[in-house]
């Protein structure tokens, strides 16, 4: 729900009625994660999409009858060999998809955050004792939070210290715990869903390739920021697209700025000077992807002087080098295009191969998931 919170959040300004279907759990081959959701108001006008177009019309049509009679409902829809052209996911997947009428509550304040670009995660039972189903709880960064979810006290507690694991790594997904908020007893499905500021992707090297991939990192959503030493180069005129563009050595930058494990590192400057400093530190820290651009004789020459400086092999595993996947590029915009085709890959856990042929799943939930609770990430 929160991927269309600033449109939502205008309608609850507006005091509009309205429901919203929420893809809680997906099975097999879906076009949609979890979090994904259609809203539809009471004069049918209809935001979002939980698959693409396979299942929307049920949807919708779900969504019109939860405004109506004020019921939360879950629905599975899935493809019959039987029945393969009626309502069902034609792609062979099953969703599970909430439905659930919005009136008040936490759900105006988890609009709000998602659409200021703040920090939270909204957890609802969506599988549990029938008076809990779609009950909702918001919490905030530092763990405090507003609603409830109900039934024992200790759900609550238990159901905040989940959600706020899940907001620490920007992720969204379902967490299962016992109904009085033990690990054990009757289990209780929450979906939680990640509200976080856009990832960072930081350009270091402000060349013509550079300008090529921020246009491409804006499209998948990162703040972009691009990074290098010369002041002739680094302009906003050269990159109108960037967020934020910094004059100045590149790994003093990197020393002093914010980063976490959604950031990607781009090293582009293919210049020794730069490049040692910046992936000596680059590679000590906990980011998403370290890649640096070079010819392969640049890239043997780079690791070498890594390793003068002191940094390990294991370390040295983490570099992505030469940078991006192949795909035969030669343009500034096709090398930012094999760039952010790693990156992808890198994110969920994708191979990099071609699908055709291969007998891999299309989707991929990510390349590692936290043992135990977590039943789902997107």
């Amino acid at each position: 729900m929160l991927d269309i919170a600033e449109e939502l959040g205008q309608w609850v300004e507006q005091g509009r009625d309205f429901a919203v279907a929420t893809v809680v759990a997906v099975s097999g081959s879906a076009p949609r994660q979890p979090g994904a959701a259609l809203a539809v108001d009471r004069d049918g006008t209809a935001i979002g999409s939980v698959s693409g177009g396979c299942v929307e019309g049920a949807v919708y049509e779900l969504c019109r009858q939860a405004i109506e009679d004020g019921d939360t409902v879950l629905e599975r829809f899935g493809y019959s060999d039987e029945d393969a052209f009626a309502v069902g996911l034609t792609c062979g997947g099953v969703i599970d998809v909430l439905v659930t009428p919005v009136r008040g509550g936490v759900f105006p304040a988890a609009l709000a955050a998602a659409a200021r670009g703040e920090s939270a995660a909204l957890a609802r039972v969506v599988d549990g004792p029938a008076d809990l189903m779609g009950s909702a709880l918001l919490v905030r960064p530092d763990g405090s939070h507003e609603g409830g979810l109900g039934g024992h006290p200790g759900l609550d507690r238990t159901a905040a210290a989940e959600a706020r694991a899940l907001l620490d790594a920007g992720r969204t997904g379902t967490v299962t715990i016992g109904e009085e908020g033990a690990r054990c007893g009757r289990p209780l499905t929450l979906l939680v869903e990640s509200s976080v500021p856009a990832p960072r992707m930081i350009v270091f090297g402000a060349i013509d390739f550079a300008s090529a991939l921020v246009r491409v990192g804006k499209f998948l959503g990162y703040h972009v920021t691009v990074c290098d030493a010369r002041p002739v180069f680094a302009t906003a005129a050269r990159f109108p697209d960037a967020d934020e563009i910094v004059v100045g050595w590149p790994h003093e930058y990197l020393e002093a700025t914010r980063v976490d494990a959604r950031t990607v590192l781009c090293v582009l400057t293919h210049d020794a000077k730069f490049d040692i400093p910046l992936l000596r530190h680059a590679l000590r820290l906990p980011v998403a992807y370290v890649g640096a651009m070079g010819s392969r004789r640049t890239h043997e020459d780079r690791n070498r002087r890594l390793r003068e400086v002191g940094v390990t092999e294991l370390e040295l595993a983490r570099l992505r080098s030469p940078i991006g996947l192949d795909l035969g590029a030669r343009t500034p915009e096709e090398t930012a295009l094999s760039i952010a085709a790693e990156i992808v890959a890198a994110r969920r856990g994708g191979s990099g191969a071609s699908l055709t042929g291969a007998h891999t799943p299309i989707h991929h939930d990510g390349p590692s998931t936290p043992a135990g609770r977590i039943d789902s990430v997107a």
